[in-house]
């Protein structure tokens, strides 16, 4: 007899890959095709100890133990979609293996034209950068509001959007970002009218912001306010696995969703990943469900017991709405006084063994995900107390580079063209004055400090201490 995989009481929403999966593992067949590994079987026994014979067992692909295909999606892979569509307000969700970057790369391949200009916030993510150069779209940049106190970029001004828009009669496409990596939320809603009066589109990269719709203390979707199409990376903070994402199109989008739908077709592997799948279709579930609207209010109230807590402390100080923007509650950027947040980050590791999202210049960045137990944040407060009443001292050396780019580009030619230009490699102390031949961004956040065809600039070079040597054009 086969192990049998027993579903919880409490789950009464629907998850349709999870329960083909279910029944493929429950009812094993004699297979003679991919994965090679063949259940576990011919893998490292290491490694199926360390991931579990289950997880091996379901570790398939679409065509296979009828579970459908995921482009065109059929089977249970449409019917996960589907269920996914209602449950974040969209007309048509496709579900993304390789993060919401391929989300990104199928917009810009099947929704723009080489020439095209599209309005795109500076601090977008490379892969939106990238798809622009596939595409060979060139884009008009607005730079956001600059926080900076925090050295972080701040809110995108619906003026500012609305002056480009003026100013260029032939633009195709607004995308921008939303919340920010440090959950700073812009106005989409007074975005999203401007682009309406100007009869262009409007494009969200929303990949920070997949829990809103799941809980009304949280910022509004843009999927409601009034974005033709939103990406969320589900797997970032809505539960699913490493590189799963959504793509959504909204339900008055005027877009072809079959022309996003044929980019995918081009992007996308031929072998998904039915355990990335179900983990999104797993993810959905979990978030309608009695069980996970508990974990997610308890996210909400833990993130404001820490913001709370923080409050009263003298040294350490968490980012808090302003003039203009809003945050997202459950991402608490915080920095302290005489501390980097890259030393910040350190003491945290080393000395108490936490581990953050991120650190900047400034501070550092902690998500309060629905995983996390009330236990965790009461230990996180009590360490962060130690720090605040203690002399910690910084490490000077690590101010010699600079971890968030605050610059505005100097364009002097295409992203394509330059991309595709003949190119050189020299030393950075030569690069003043020349073209970047390439994207330089670290991740986290994936924000670049070059782009293709930027003039490189003195101001460049704290945020590249790390590179000996740059990629010009010649």
């Amino acid at each position: 007899m086969p192990n049998k995989i027993k579903i919880e009481k409490h789950t009464k929403i629907k998850a349709p890959i999870v329960e083909a999966l279910k029944s493929a593992y429950n009812n094993p067949t004699y297979q003679f095709h991919i994965p090679g590994h063949t259940k576990g079987l011919g893998t490292l026994p290491d490694f199926r100890k360390l991931i579990g014979k289950k997880a091996l067992m379901v570790d398939t692909t679409d065509e296979f133990d009828n579970l459908g295909t995921l482009t065109p999606a059929t089977g249970s892979i449409k019917e996960a979609e589907i269920l996914a569509a209602q449950a974040f307000g969209a007309k048509k969700t496709f579900f993304l293996l390789n993060g919401s970057t391929i989300g990104n790369l199928a917009i810009a391949m099947g929704l723009t034209k080489k020439g095209q200009k599209i309005i795109v916030n500076r601090n977008c993510h490379r892969s939106i950068l990238t798809g622009l150069i596939i595409s060979g779209a060139e884009p008009l940049w607005v730079v956001p509001e600059k926080l900076n106190d925090w050295g972080i970029w701040g809110n995108i001004n619906a003026k500012s959007i609305e002056d480009l828009l003026k100013e260029n009669d032939d633009v195709s496409m607004v995308w921008i970002t939303n919340p920010t990596y440090e959950g700073v939320v812009s106005d989409i809603e007074s975005i999203a009218k401007i682009c309406k009066q100007y009869n262009v589109p409007l494009i969200v990269d929303e990949a920070h912001g997949c829990l809103w719709n799941f809980n009304s203390k949280l910022p509004t979707t843009s999927l409601k306010l009034g974005a033709d199409i939103v990406v969320h990376s589900l797997h970032k903070t809505g539960g699913s696995m490493s590189q799963s994402s959504m793509l959504h199109i909204s339900e008055n989008s005027k877009i072809n969703a079959e022309d996003v739908e044929r980019a995918l077709m081009l992007l996308h592997t031929t072998s998904p990943s039915l355990m990335l799948l179900g983990s999104l279709d797993a993810a959905r579930a979990n978030l309608q469900s009695q069980r996970g609207q508990k974990q997610l209010s308890k996210a909400i109230t833990n993130a404001k017991y820490l913001r709370s807590e923080i409050d009263k402390m003298q040294t350490i100080h968490h980012l808090k709405p302003g003039f203009g923007f809003k945050t997202d509650v459950t991402k608490v950027f915080i920095k302290a006084d005489g501390l980097s947040g890259k030393r910040l980050e350190s003491i945290l590791e080393i000395d108490f063994g936490i581990e953050v999202e991120s650190a900047s210049d400034e501070g550092i960045l902690l998500l309060c995900n629905i995983g996390n137990k009330r236990s965790d944040f009461e230990y996180l407060v009590k360490c962060l107390n130690k720090i605040d009443t203690h002399d910690y001292k910084d490490i000077y050396y690590l101010e010699n580079k600079k971890h968030m780019p605050m610059l505005t580009p100097i364009i002097k030619k295409s992203l394509r063209e330059a991309y595709f230009s003949e190119k050189e490699i020299i030393p950075k102390s030569e690069a003043i004055g020349r073209l970047s031949g390439e994207v330089v961004a670290e991740c986290p956040p994936g924000i670049s400090i070059l782009l293709p065809g930027e003039l490189i600039t003195e101001a460049h070079l704290p945020y590249l201490a790390d590179y000996d040597v740059i990629e010009v054009l010649k």
